[in-house]
């Protein structure tokens, strides 16, 4: 059993909720209504985004300084503009729902303005981990907990190699071979990591 975390190590961790989120509530209010609240509040949305789509792939640093120089300020205008249009409409309006849920979660919605290796939202990863939640029933064959922790790290392993532009099947081929063969001994494991055995195969390539 894993030790118990001192109550300070349990504070060091923040949550950084995801803006598609918010975002798809508004869109929801707005595809059958035709809100010009919730339009205004998409066009907000779509103003954070495309700051985000022209820093996608800078380092941590540069993302961050843009956010703080240009983004922050679309949040700054944004929160007491919620706040008004909530004192207009009805508490039990969707559209109420929506900018509550927003204005609820707006310090995990806005902690990718204050770290650059956060993400504006979550979309990567659930389009990564989509497969995997509509072929759950293909893994129930785990059995038991020992061999759900196993299948996690399998789906991790190839959904990372995806990540790095693998073809999944091969790493995985690879790595196994490199492992049964002794090629690869235990203490350098590490080495079979998407990341490091990509690296190392371009290295190969180019010395070949």
């Amino acid at each position: 059993m894993p030790p118990a975390r001192s109550t300070q190590q349990r504070r060091a961790i923040t949550l950084a909720f995801c803006l598609a989120h918010a975002r798809r509530r508004f869109f929801e209010v707005h595809k059958p209504t035709r809100s010009p609240v919730a339009a205004a509040a998409l066009a907000r949305f779509a103003a954070i985004y495309a700051i985000e789509a022209r820093i996608r792939g800078t380092s941590a640093r540069e993302r961050v300084a843009i956010r703080q120089a240009e983004t922050r300020l679309l949040f700054d205008i944004l929160k007491p503009w919620l706040k008004d249009r909530l004192a207009e409409i009805s508490v039990k309006a969707p559209l109420a729902r929506a900018i509550r849920y927003t204005l609820g979660h707006w310090d995990g919605l806005t902690m990718f303005l204050r770290d650059g290796r956060v993400e504006v939202d979550n979309n990567t990863v659930e389009r990564t981990i989509r497969p995997i939640a509509l072929g759950r029933k293909n893994a129930l064959f785990a059995g038991a907990a020992s061999g759900g922790q196993s299948w996690a790290v399998l789906a991790s392993l190839i959904n990372t190699a995806k990540l790095h532009d693998l073809d999944p099947h091969a790493y995985l081929a690879d790595v196994l071979d490199r492992m049964v063969s002794g090629q690869t001994k235990n203490n350098a494991v590490r080495e079979l990591l998407p990341w490091v055995w990509k690296a190392t195969q371009a290295t190969r390539t180019a010395a070949a």
